[in-house]
Formats: structure tokens, C-alpha cells, sequence
């Protein structure tokens, strides 16, 4: 492995480590979205093999998403659902090697990243807003 590529693993590393429990979700969104994608990539290749590995990384943090629901609070209930919808419906992309289906749940998965990331800033102008009045 060359310098620059430790280096970038050493960086990744670190930036997992690090992160927030909010950053670490949305980082596993982001990466729900890119196995997505190399899924897609895998069904044009004609490529079986990579097809299914890729919707189960996919599939695979959806079902973290769902075993961590915190069920008390009322959203997470709303959520579930959506979840296992999503599930479901990666199964059958994978059965019928079927793009629109993964661009269905792509689109779920973007809108939840992205109201993820308007909680975290949300969350982090009410930090800093409180951390003034000090």
C-alpha cells in the first residue's frame, strides 16, 4: 500500500472515530446510497454477483437503522415501517434485478439522509446558541 493510500485509511479511520453518533448516522446513509448505486452499476454490468452483495451492504443498514429505532419516542414508530417498506423492497430488487425499484428506495434513503442532516445543523446552531448565553 502506498503512503498516500495509509494515509487516507489512517484519515477515515480517524473521521469514524470521532464522529458524533448524528454523523456516524448520516455516514451510513451515505453509504446505504453508494452501495445503492454500485447495485445499479452491477445490474447494467449484468453482474450477479456484485448485484447481490451491494443490496445486502444496502439492506444490511437499513436493518442497523431498525434494531436501533429507539421505539419510545413516537417518530421512531413512523419510521419503521418505512424501514422494513424498504427492506422489502431491496428484496425484490434483487430478485428481479430491477434499477426503478433500487431508484425508489434511493429516494427514501436521500430524503431520510437529508432530513438527517437538518437535524444535525439544527442541533449544532441550538449547541452553539446555548453555549453564548454562558
Amino acid at each position: 500500500m502506498s503512503t498516500q493510500a495509509a494515509a487516507y485509511n489512517a484519515y477515515k479511520q480517524n473521521s469514524v472515530t470521532t464522529a458524533s453518533p448524528g454523523e456516524l448516522t448520516l455516514m451510513l446513509y451515505n453509504g446505504c446510497l453508494k452501495f445503492l448505486e454500485k447495485a445499479k452499476v452491477a445490474i447494467l454490468d449484468k453482474n450477479i454477483e456484485e448485484r447481490n452483495y451491494y443490496i445486502q451492504r444496502a439492506q444490511a443498514i437499513i436493518s442497523e437503522f431498525m434494531s436501533t429505532l429507539n421505539t419510545d419516542i413516537e417518530i421512531s414508530n413512523q419510521m419503521l415501517p418505512l424501514y422494513e417498506y424498504m427492506n422489502r423492497r431491496l428484496t425484490e430488487a434483487n430478485i428481479g434485478n430491477d434499477i426503478t425499484i433500487i431508484e425508489e428506495v434511493e429516494g427514501l434513503v436521500t430524503e431520510f439522509r437529508d432530513t438527517w442532516k437538518e437535524v444535525i445543523k439544527i442541533t449544532r446552531q441550538q449547541q452553539y446558541s446555548n453555549t453564548d448565553q454562558i
